[in-house]
């Protein structure tokens, strides 16, 4: 269940609290009349089944509550109550399948804002994985694909993109476009210093590689596995499966290719560069294509369910 903290204007209070009344999948209603200072109100709170959750928070912004006053919702990781239990029941449809979209859309937005932070973390992943493509070593390039953060802007352009939003879709591409060029310019950099030192050498980079030489040969497997990461991975976010999202980070060679390209640039491997790029953008266009007909498809799956709340 989702627990949801409202600050309500005391003339909507009664309002909002028959709207949550009114709404199935409810539990544990609580009201503090002007408990809140800053901004003035009334304290509402309740627990909402995960299902009904959505539906809810869109009436309540239909009262103006995110601007004259506040929602906030936060997850509940146990509730020993007959009367939640009761609440789960009655809502219709499973919470596995509820997507709550002002949820994914917060989550999504701190996961694509192009940071310090996620600058280190695309840059580290990329560096790492060059080292694995040089020394032809797959643990390092799993590594690599772990610690990548590209798939937080990649889910919030979806999400974007699903919305129609268009200033999240910019920023969250301006994260994923900017990351990838900062973290290849300085992977040539961290490329050329190692090949100073006698750590690379092109003729690591231009063996055979067994285990990493997919890496620069694109093709349609590359596609599809991209199609269905992207589709786990969306599927991850939207049903708060954190674990399987580790599996799709990791499934996937973007900032493996991205290193790869980086390198092969700094020996002038320029046929190997152009494959790892091709690499890069065909698993880019795959999850994003993916994630997009997921989300898509949730929404339209999901309208279809009954109406969980009366006509206010």
């Amino acid at each position: 269940m989702l627990h949801l903290r409202l600050i309500t204007p005391a003339g909507k209070t009664d309002a909002v609290v028959r709207l949550i009344e009114n709404t199935v999948g409810t539990a544990h209603l609580v009201v503090v009349p002007g408990a809140a200072r800053a901004p003035a109100g009334d304290v509402v709170m309740c627990d909402v089944a995960r299902e009904a959750a959505d539906e809810l928070i869109e009436d309540l912004r239909a009262f103006d509550l995110d601007e004259c006053g506040s929602i906030s919702a936060e997850n509940v990781d146990l509730t020993l109550s007959r009367r939640a239990e009761e609440a789960e029941r009655a809502a219709p449809g499973e919470a596995a399948d509820a997507v709550v979209w002002d949820q994914l859309a917060e989550a999504t937005h701190e996961e694509s804002t192009l940071s310090v932070t996620y600058l280190a973390f695309i840059t580290l992943a990329t560096m790492i994985a060059a080292c694995g493509v040089v020394l032809d070593n797959a643990i390092l390039i799993v590594g690599a694909m772990a610690v990548g953060p590209e798939f937080g802007p990649l889910a919030g352009f979806c999400t974007a993109l699903v919305q129609r939003r268009s200033r999240p879709a910019l920023r969250s591409l301006t994260a994923l476009l900017a990351g990838f060029a900062v973290a290849m310019l300085v992977t040539v950099g961290f490329s050329y210093f190692m090949d100073a030192v006698d750590l690379f050498t092109a003729e690591a980079l231009q063996s055979d590689r067994p285990n990493t030489n997919f890496i620069y040969r694109p093709d349609w497997f590359s596609f599809v596995v991209a199609v269905l990461a992207g589709c786990a991975g969306t599927l991850s976010l939207t049903s708060a499966k954190s674990g399987a999202l580790v599996g799709v980070a990791i499934s996937v060679t973007t900032v493996p290719a991205a290193a790869n390209a980086a390198v092969a640039f700094s020996y002038g491997a320029y046929r190997q560069a152009w494959g790892s790029t091709e690499q890069l953008l065909l698993n880019l266009l795959g999850i994003v294509l993916a994630g997009t007909l997921t989300l898509l498809a949730q929404k339209a799956l999901w309208s279809r369910k009954p109406r969980t709340s009366s006509t206010r």
